[in-house]
Formats: C-alpha cells, structure tokens, sequence
C-alpha cells in the first residue's frame, strides 16, 4: 500500500513538531525516518498512524484520505522500543491477541487462530517458543514475538519505533539483517524510525532525513551517503572533519594551504567562504615535507583495532583568531599505519582525496 504525506504540521504549545512535512512512500517499500532525538520521526510516525492528529495537512493510504480515520480503522501493525507484550500472557497468547478482538463478524476460528499464530512463530523463527511467558524471553526474542503479533492482524502498513534501541550492538545487528530479509518475504509497506545511521542505511530502501520538523534529504542509502544534500545531512552520517575555509577557482584553502582536491558536488561555490567536511577516510597519509602541499599535523594519538587505524591528529589553524589545536580523525588500513612506522608525536602531512563544500553562510 502506497502512502502520500501532504503539508503535515504539527506543534505541541510552541514547539513545532512537523513542518509542512511531505512524502510519498511507495507499496512495499521499507522507508527508514532518521534524525536526531527531537527532529519530528517519532511524531511523524504517529501521525502517519492515528496515534496523534495533525493541525494541517493530509495523509493517504492507496489514493484514499485517511486523516480522520480512527487509528483502529486504518490496519496498522506496531512494535514499539519495548516490545509491550503482555506479560501475564504466553507467546502464542500474545500473538493471537489482535485476531481474538476482532468483532465476531470477521474474528477466525479457533483452529484458523492456531494455524496463524504457529505460521507466524515459525516465520520469526521462534515457535519452539509458543508456551513461555515474556519474563522468560531474552531482549531479541521479545521483540521478535512483538513483530510477529503485529503482523497477525495482516496490517497494510507496518510501523516500527526505535524497535531495536533498548538492545545491545550484537542483537541489534542481528536483528537489523533479520528484518530486512523478513520484509522482503512479506513486501509489506514499513515505516523504521531510529536515531542510529548505520541501522537506517543497512535496512532501508530509502532513508528520510529530518531535522527540527522538516525532511532535509530523501532518497536510497549509498545516494544520501554520497551526495548529503546540506552540512547537517554530511554531520548526522557518520564520522566527519569540519573545515572552515576558502574556496577559489576549484581549489579549497585549508589552513592557508591551497589544495587542489576534487571537490564532490560544489555547487559551483567558486570563491568565499566555505564549509569544508572530509571523512576519515578520505586522507593519504604521510611523513611531513614541504614539497608536498597538505595540512601540516601531529599525531596526538592512534589506535589500531582489527584491520583499522584510528588516528587523532593536531594542528592549529593559522586562518583562525583561536590557537587552540584543532582535531582531525583520520582511518586508514593497519597495514598501512604498520609499514610508515607512524609514531605519536610525529609530525605528518594530510591529503585529501574527497571533499564537500557548502557555503559558509554563518561565516558570510
């Protein structure tokens, strides 16, 4: 079922929740709502579902105008962040408690709620489960068994809110995989609000960016990734170096070094200032010398994990008013941290091979 977002707006006293919110999702399509707490997804989300009503603005299940359809009209499953199960009930109780309050007239059978109840079970991989009780369910089980009771009233659209947050990181990624190969079995339209980058990007088709009540980018996770659409979209993905510098004529000055690095999606920024942002990634690293241009580093600190090394960098920004040393992070392979023999203390040359540009427009 395709779902249309029109001019939604809504405020909690004074505080603008949503913003003249617009979307289009399409049928079976798994959309990830993500953006920091207080940006708007959750509120959205319960908009989208009946939980709350808008000031302005419409929503449309399929073509049909469903904004003042009551929450229990509009067949939606939902797992919350806390499962919510019951707990004085069994699995297979808890499951089939959606299909036993359905009126009389469209409620199955017994032996029809059985069959279901263990169909699903068995698709969430937990029927072996069916006679315990919540208490007696680890965290990843719980809100397996809370998917699978959302499913069981056949619900148009699925609606998931932060559904893995109160798990730890190897649950979570668990579970983040599971999801997704479960949705594309059922190509049931799901909405996933999280605050975490990599689950959105690991799990959705597409990723919806928000920030205090508006959607700042939209589109497929490697897209928005690549090519964030302002400076809080390439701050909110993942770890990054903030530069304020110069552009001019296709070179970006850093610390009053003129590099000539490809710059990725400009936006013809051809002259004044700039925000400059370079992931950690996107350094060569080097021993210092001057017949190279680069930024000119100490290395206050590094860090080797696995096939990673983390490199904490220092340099004092002689375009700046501050002398206070300014951070750069920097990755590359431990194999390649291993052969320069990179010591802390040494002092070290930056190269960008990547950077975003974005007018400097708090700067001028």
């Amino acid at each position: 079922m395709s779902i249309e977002i029109r001019h939604i707006d809504k405020k909690f006293g004074s505080f603008h929740a949503l913003n003249d919110v617009n979307l289009d999702i399409e049928s079976g399509e798994l959309i990830a709502l993500l953006g920091p707490s207080g940006c708007g997804k959750t509120t959205l989300l319960r908009v989208i579902a009946g939980l709350e009503s808008a000031d302005q603005g419409s929503i449309l299940f399929s073509g049909e105008d469903t904004t003042h359809v009551h929450v229990r009209e509009r067949q939606v499953g939902f797992v919350f962040q806390h499962y919510a199960l019951f707990r004085h009930m069994t699995v297979f109780e808890n499951v089939a408690f959606g299909l036993r309050m359905r009126p009389r007239s469209t409620r199955p059978s017994e032996a029809q709620i059985r069959e279901k109840v263990h169909a699903l079970l068995s698709l969430v991989q937990l029927d072996w489960l069916s006679d315990r009780y919540p208490s007696q369910l680890s965290g990843g089980q719980r809100q397996r068994i809370a998917l699978a009771r959302a499913l069981a009233v056949e619900p148009r659209v699925l609606l998931l809110d932060e559904p893995f947050g109160a798990l730890d990181a190897k649950v979570r990624k668990e579970l983040r995989r599971w999801l997704r190969r479960l949705h594309e079995d059922l190509n049931v339209t799901t909405i996933f609000v999280t605050h975490d980058q990599e689950e959105a990007l690991e799990v959705a088709d597409r990723v919806v960016v928000m920030n205090k009540g508006q959607i700042e980018q939209v589109g497929p996770p490697q897209a928005v990734w690549d090519n964030p659409a302002s400076p809080f979209v390439y701050s909110f993905l993942g770890d990054v170096n903030l530069f304020h510098a110069r552009a001019d004529e296709g070179q970006v000055h850093i610390n009053e070094h003129a590099l000539d690095v490809p710059t990725a999606e400009d936006g013809g920024l051809h002259h004044g200032k700039v925000l400059a942002f370079i992931r950690p990634t996107d350094f060569d690293v080097q021993p210092f010398t001057e017949v190279l241009e680069g930024i000119s580093a100490h290395l206050a600190r590094a860090v080797v994990v696995g096939a990673t090394a983390r490199l904490e960098l220092s340099f004092v920004d002689a375009s700046s008013k501050s002398q206070q040393p300014q951070l750069v992070e920097v990755q590359i392979p431990a194999s390649e941290f291993k052969r320069q023999g990179f010591k802390e203390g040494d002092q070290l040359l930056l190269t960008p091979r990547k950077v975003k540009v974005f007018a400097d427009e708090v700067s001028g």
